[in-house]
C-alpha cells in the first residue's frame, strides 16, 4: 500500500456511475417493481452501500476508510438505460474514489442479478469515476460528465 501517514486528513469526496443496459420496454417494468426478485432499486441500494464499506478487503491496496457517507441513486436515461451512482464522503488522509466505483459496480451487478431472468441480454456498460475532490490534486471532473 502506499505509505499515506504523512499526508494531512481532509474532506475528500468521489461520484461514480455505471450504466445498465436493458433490451427494448424492460426498464419500464423493473422500475415498476415487476422484476422477478422484487425491488430492484432497494436491494442493489443495500449491495452497493454494503460493497464500498468493505472496498479495502475486495481491492488488495486500498486503505481501509472510515466513510461518513455513502449515496447510490438510481435514474432512468431514455427508455432503456439505468444510471447507477454511488456517491462517498469522508474525512481522511486519501481519496474515496474506489469506495465510489465498488459501489456503483456492485450496485449494477444486483441490477443485474435481479432482472437476468427476464432476458440475459442486459448489459452493464461505462462504469467510470464522474468527479473527485480533495487531496493534494483537488477537485477533478470527467470531460463527459453529464
Amino acid at each position: 500500500m502506499v505509505d499515506v501517514g504523512k499526508k494531512l486528513p481532509g474532506a475528500r469526496s468521489a461520484l461514480a456511475r455505471a450504466r445498465v443496459r436493458f433490451p427494448p420496454g424492460m426498464l419500464a417494468l423493473v422500475l415498476a417493481g415487476q422484476g422477478p426478485k422484487g425491488a430492484v432499486e432497494e436491494v442493489a441500494r443495500c449491495a452497493g452501500i454494503l460493497a464500498a464499506k468493505r472496498t479495502s478487503e475486495l481491492i488488495p491496496m486500498c486503505h481501509p476508510l472510515a466513510l461518513e457517507h455513502l449515496e447510490l441513486e438510481f435514474e432512468a436515461r431514455g427508455a432503456d438505460v439505468l444510471e447507477v451512482r454511488c456517491r462517498a464522503r469522508c474525512h481522511g488522509r486519501t481519496g474515496v474514489e474506489m469506495e465510489a466505483l465498488t459501489g456503483a459496480a456492485v450496485a449494477a451487478l444486483t441490477v443485474y442479478d435481479m432482472t437476468k431472468a427476464l432476458d440475459k441480454g442486459i448489459r452493464i456498460e461505462r462504469l467510470e469515476l464522474v468527479e473527485k475532490e480533495g487531496g493534494k490534486s483537488g477537485r477533478w471532473r470527467a470531460a463527459e460528465a453529464e
